[in-house]
């Protein structure tokens, strides 16, 4: 199975969410995300990234497959809710998902300057974890090569924040709206 053939049989709606955790996020189907690190990795090849970013911990099945198939080592950012001391590059973010506030933090000596770093995550919707990314990627002094997703729910805007900051963006599937509950996905 594949991710498109998952998200149209497998994917549940609750409002605006789409829930994909039954094959892609939580319990995570072997043949759909070799698919997706797959299609990620073959974008990814010619950009030549040197390190693959995400975050903890529904980055790290696309990620580690596309990890293996590109031969690259990868990184991911740690997740924590409430103050921290480390010695670390960190964004907070805001999550409409599971309605909290979280810190994403990278350590300091895993990401060197001149690096280039490609962002990779399960879902691009607002965008605003991936940016996090993207600026602890700059602020240690690496390139971002581009940012790739397995899904992307087109009408929530990360792209465009993405692009806004001269990201490349590489979506698998494209998820252009959803209607009564059905999820319909781009050409």
């Amino acid at each position: 199975m594949n991710l498109q053939e998952a998200i149209l049989d497998h994917a549940t709606v609750e409002g605006s969410i789409v829930r994909v955790d039954g094959f892609l996020n939580h319990r995570v189907d072997p043949q759909v995300i070799a698919d997706v690190g797959a299609r990620i990795a073959d974008w990814l090849v010619d950009r030549q990234p040197d390190v693959l970013l995400t975050a903890e911990a529904s980055g790290l099945p696309p990620t580690a497959v596309a990890s293996q198939i590109l031969g690259l080592p990868y990184i991911y950012a740690k997740k924590y809710v409430g103050p921290g001391e480390r010695y670390t590059f960190a964004r907070e973010i805001s999550s409409p998902t599971k309605g909290i506030e979280y810190r994403v933090e990278v350590a300091r000596h895993v990401l060197a300057p001149a690096m280039r770093v490609a962002i990779i995550d399960d879902f691009l919707a607002g965008g605003r974890t991936a940016a996090a990314l993207v600026e602890i990627a700059e602020e240690a002094g690496c390139t971002v090569v581009g940012a790739a997703f397995a899904i992307e729910k087109a009408m929530a805007g990360g792209r465009i924040l993405l692009e806004d900051r001269r990201v490349d963006v590489y979506a698998v599937e494209i998820i252009e709206s959803i209607e009564n509950g059905i999820v319909r996905l781009a050409d």
